[in-house]
C-alpha cells in the first residue's frame, strides 16, 4: 500500500508510519519540518504546509490511502490559525484525493466535536456535534471532520477516527505539560476527583487508523463514518495523573479547586487575554476545565464491529512502556520510536 501521511513529524503520525513501515508499505510524509530521521527509515519526505493547496495536492499523487494526521490542537489561539490549517488544510486534502484518484481517507479527528463542557459517560457515535464551543480546536477539527465525511462518495471512502487523550513515549504535549504544570507547582485538582475518562495509549490509536484503512472502501460499513477510539475502559483521571506524575518522580496532585471555580476563573482569564491580547495562553479556561473536572469517556463498539479494533496494549504494560522510555537504564526495552519523551 502506498500511503501519505500528513504531519509525519507529530507524536499519532510517527506511530502510524512505524506501523506502516513495519509491515512493508509505502510511506511518503507532508510536514512543515524537516525530519531526517524519517528519511532514514525509508519514508519519502515532503516539506509543505496544509494552507498551501498545490503542495498538499502534489503529495496525494500516486497515494493508494490518506492518513490525514497533521492540524493545530491546543487551548488557545486566533481563530483563522485554526481554521486554515484544521478546515482548509482539510478541503485541501481532499481535493488532492480527488484529483489524483486516491481510494481511502482516513481523517484524525477528537471527541472534543462532542463535548460541551458537561459530563459525557458511555457516549456512542450518535451523539450530535457540539452546540456549544469552549475552543477553537474542537470547533475547527469538527468542521474538518464534517467537511471529511461528506466527501465519501462511490470513488473516494472517508472515514473519521477520534482518539482520546492519545499518550505514551514521544509525547511532546500531554505529558511534558502536565510535569511542567507539576514541577512549577500549577497543577491543582478540578473537581472532587471523582470523574472518569477516556484514554488510548497511542500504539492502540495508531493501529486503529490502520485497521480502518484497511476495511475502507466506497459503500463499506467503515465508509463515511466516525468511531470513538479508546482504551475501552475509563479511569479515574486524577488518579492516572497522578501516575504519570509518579513515573517522573513527583508527587501526587494535592491541591484542589471546584469544578465551578475553575470555570469562573477561565472565564475570567480568556476575557483578560482577548481584551488585552495577551501573548501565550491563559493557565485555566472554561473548555480545560470541563476537560478536566468532568466525565468523559465513550463506547466503541462500532470500532469493534466495523474494523475489528481491540486496544491490545493495556493501560498497564503502555505505563511500563512509558517508565522505560525516560529510565536511563532502559534503553535495551525502549520502544522503538523516533524522538524522545521530553520532560
Amino acid at each position: 500500500m502506498r500511503a501519505l501521511v500528513t504531519g509525519g513529524g507529530g507524536f499519532l503520525a510517527r506511530y502510524i508510519i512505524d506501523q506502516l513501515l513495519a509491515r512493508g508499505d509505502q510511506v511518503r510524509s507532508l510536514a512543515r519540518g524537516n525530519y531526517p530521521e524519517l528519511a532514514q527509515h525509508g519514508v519519502e519526505c515532503m516539506r509543505g504546509d496544509l494552507r498551501d493547496a498545490e503542495t498538499v495536492r502534489a503529495a496525494c499523487a500516486g497515494m493508494d490511502v490518506v492518513f490525514h494526521a497533521a492540524g493545530i490542537a491546543g487551548i488557545w489561539g486566533p481563530w483563522q490559525d485554526f481554521y486554515d490549517t484544521n478546515v482548509l488544510g482539510t478541503r485541501h486534502v481532499i481535493d488532492g484525493c480527488r484529483r489524483h484518484g486516491v481510494a481511502r481517507l482516513v481523517y484524525t479527528s477528537s471527541p472534543s466535536v462532542t463535548f460541551d463542557g458537561t459530563s459525557q459517560e458511555g457516549v456512542d457515535e450518535t451523539v450530535g456535534y457540539s452546540g456549544r464551543w469552549l475552543c477553537h480546536y474542537a470547533h475547527t477539527k469538527a468542521l474538518g471532520e464534517q467537511e471529511a465525511l461528506a466527501a465519501n462518495d462511490d470513488v473516494l471512502a472517508t472515514c473519521a477516527l477520534r482518539p482520546h487523550l492519545i499518550w505514551g513515549p514521544g509525547d511532546r504535549h500531554l505529558i511534558p505539560r502536565l510535569i511542567a504544570r507539576a514541577k512549577a507547582g500549577q497543577l491543582r485538582r478540578v473537581g472532587d476527583g471523582s470523574n472518569l475518562i477516556d484514554m488510548v495509549y497511542v500504539d492502540n490509536a495508531a493501529e486503529a487508523h490502520l485497521q480502518a484503512a484497511d476495511m475502507l472502501a466506497p459503500g463499506s460499513a467503515v465508509a463515511g463514518n466516525a468511531y470513538f477510539i479508546s482504551q475501552g475502559q475509563p479511569v479515574n483521571c486524577w488518579e492516572w495523573i497522578d501516575e504519570i506524575l509518579a513515573v517522573a518522580g513527583l508527587p501526587p496532585v494535592k491541591r484542589s479547586i471546584s469544578l465551578s471555580a475553575a470555570w469562573r476563573v477561565g472565564a475570567v482569564l480568556e476575557a483578560i487575554y482577548r481584551s488585552l491580547r495577551l501573548p501565550g495562553e491563559p493557565r485555566m479556561t472554561r473548555f480545560l476545565a470541563a476537560q478536566l473536572g468532568t466525565s468523559h469517556y465513550f463506547d466503541i463498539s462500532k470500532a469493534r464491529n466495523d474494523f475489528g479494533f481491540e486496544p491490545r496494549i493495556s493501560q498497564a504494560e503502555g505505563m511500563r512502556r512509558l517508565a522505560a522510555s525516560v529510565a536511563p537504564t532502559a534503553t535495551k526495552t525502549r520502544p522503538r520510536v523516533w524522538g524522545r519523551l521530553s520532560l
